[in-house]
C-alpha cells in the first residue's frame, strides 16, 4: 500500500497524463501539476490536484511522476533551465511513463544518480480511453526497492498490473517492442479489412468476426470503431508511431535481430506522410490518429471509404 501523507508531482497533462495523473487524483493522493500550456492542467486542478507554475515547484514532492513525447522532452523538464531537479532539493523517486530511447534513458538515469535520486522507467501500455476505463498496464526496470515503493501509486492508473522486469533500461525495451507490435497490427488489421471490404464484406461485420475469433484483442476491438465509422479523434499520432518504429528498428540493427516486418509497415506508414502533403492540410491530416491510415491505404487499393454509421461496441464498455 501506498504511504499515507506521501506527495506525488506529475509532470506532463496530455492525453495520456492528464487522465493517468486524474485516477491518481480521484484515489486520493496528493498531486501537484506542471504542464508547459498550463490550461492542460486546470482540469486536474478543478478535481483537487494543485497546479503549479514551474518545474522547480515539484522538488519536495516525495515522487515525481513524468510522461512527455520524447527523451529531449524529458531532459528539457528536467534538467533544462527551470528543470524539476535544478533546485538544490529534489525528489528522491523519479519515475518516467514516456516513450524514450534506451540511450536517452540511460543518460537520464546516470544524471539523477549522480543527484542522489532513484530513477524508474515505466512505460505504459494504453491510451485515455483504456484508463478511463482501468484497463492500463504498466512495466517497470530500476532499482526493485524503488519500483516496490511506487507501484501501489502506479496501479492507481495501472489497475492490471506493474510488471517488473529487471534493472536499468529493461522497461524502455519492453515498450518499444510493445509498439512496434502496435504498429504492425493496425497497418494489418487495416489492409485485411479492406481486402474484405472491398470483396463485398461490411467492415462492421468483418471486425467483428475478427474480434469474436482468437484472433481478437482489447486492442482490435477498440479500434473497430474507428475503422467502421472513419472517427479519426487522436489517441496517438502517425508522428509518435513513426518514432516508435524507428526505435524498434534501431534496436534491431544494434543487436542483429531481422526485424523484416516491421520495415514493411515502417515504409507503409512513411506513405501515409507522403499522402498528407497531397492535402488541403497536411498538419491536420497526421493530427489525426494513427488508424487515419486506413484512408491513405485505402486510396492504395483503389477504393474511397465512407462511414458505416454502425454502433460498434469497443470493449471498453463496463
Amino acid at each position: 500500500m501506498a504511504e499515507a501523507g506521501q506527495t506525488i508531482g506529475w509532470i506532463g497533462a496530455g492525453r495520456m497524463g492528464s487522465a493517468m495523473a486524474e485516477r491518481l487524483v480521484r484515489a486520493g493522493h496528493r498531486v501537484s501539476v506542471w504542464n508547459r500550456t498550463r490550461a492542460k492542467a486546470e482540469p486536474l486542478a478543478a478535481l483537487g490536484a494543485r497546479a503549479v507554475d514551474k518545474p522547480t515547484d515539484l522538488s519536495s514532492v516525495d515522487i515525481l511522476f513524468t510522461i512527455v513525447s520524447t527523451g529531449h522532452d524529458l531532459d528539457e523538464v528536467l534538467f533544462g533551465p527551470g528543470g524539476a531537479l535544478t533546485d538544490a532539493k529534489v525528489p528522491p523517486i523519479v519515475v518516467d511513463c514516456s516513450t524514450i530511447s534506451v540511450e536517452e534513458s540511460a543518460a537520464i538515469r546516470e544524471k539523477i544518480a549522480r543527484l542522489g535520486a532513484t530513477f524508474v522507467a515505466c512505460p505504459v501500455s494504453g491510451n485515455a480511453k483504456v484508463i478511463k476505463a482501468g484497463k492500463l498496464s504498466a512495466v517497470a526496470s530500476g532499482a526493485a526497492a524503488a519500483v516496490k515503493a511506487v507501484t501501489p501509486f502506479v496501479e492507481s492508473f495501472a489497475p492490471r498490473g506493474v510488471s517488473y522486469v529487471g534493472e536499468g533500461e529493461l522497461a524502455r525495451v519492453c515498450k518499444i517492442a510493445h509498439n512496434v507490435m502496435l504498429g504492425v497490427v493496425i497497418e494489418n488489421l487495416i489492409e485485411i479489412t479492406l481486402l474484405a471490404n472491398k470483396m463485398g464484406v461490411p467492415r462492421h461485420a468483418f471486425l467483428a468476426f475478427m474480434n469474436n475469433s482468437v484472433m481478437g484483442s482489447m486492442f482490435t476491438a477498440y479500434k473497430s470503431p474507428a475503422l467502421v465509422n472513419l472517427d479519426w479523434t487522436t489517441t496517438f499520432t502517425p508522428e509518435l508511431l513513426r518514432k516508435d518504429l524507428d526505435l524498434g528498428l534501431a534496436l534491431g540493427r544494434q543487436l542483429d535481430v531481422p526485424m523484416p516486418v516491421t520495415a514493411a509497415t515502417r515504409e507503409m506508414l512513411q506513405a501515409h506522410f507522403g499522402a498528407a502533403t497531397r492535402t488541403e492540410d497536411p498538419q491536420a491530416y497526421l493530427a489525426q490518429d494513427f488508424a487515419a491510415l486506413a484512408e491513405t491505404m485505402a486510396l492504395m487499393a483503389g477504393m474511397t471509404l465512407t462511414s458505416e454509421g454502425e454502433n460498434v461496441p469497443t470493449g471498453l464498455e463496463p
